[in-house]
């Protein structure tokens, strides 16, 4: 039993915050479970081209991550991560750089390749992938599945 400031019983006040509370705790559920949602979706490890054309590279690997949050997935692209931090045309950073991508690539539930062509780094990422036993999917630049 709800009691006011004074110390008497108030079935009123106390019912009233009883709902409030109801509400309350309701909402917090459904935010718990909306977030549960997000960070349990499938990881997807995206393949895509880096080098060469790297500024519409990344933008189509920017492209290729928000494709597969549509379709309600975790993207996961490490060259659009590693080449910020390391120096690319180091190649000990290089490797060390694509060593941390294909260690991503095993915490990954599938793994999606975009392209008709495949860059030296892509094909060691698929080969990893194939040796991990993960589901590839391919597709082409449009982000149509082949």
């Amino acid at each position: 039993m709800y009691k006011n400031i004074e110390g008497y019983a108030d079935p009123t006040a106390g019912a009233a915050l009883g709902k409030v509370m109801r509400i309350y705790k309701q909402n917090r559920r459904k935010i718990r479970k909306h977030r549960d949602e997000l960070k349990n979706r499938k990881k997807i490890y995206i393949v895509s081209p880096y080098a060469g054309d790297i500024e519409n590279n990344v933008k189509a690997a920017i492209g290729y991550c928000r494709f597969a949050i549509s379709k309600k997935m975790l993207p996961i692209a490490s060259h659009l991560l590693y080449p910020q931090i390391m120096d690319d045309k180091n190649p000990a950073e290089r490797e060390i750089g694509t060593m941390y991508g294909l260690a991503l690539l095993a915490v990954c539930d599938e793994v999606w390749c975009f392209g008709k062509t495949l860059s030296p780094g892509m094909k060691q990422e698929i080969s990893e992938a194939k040796i991990l036993g993960k589901p590839i999917k391919y597709f082409n630049e449009e982000a149509q599945q082949l």
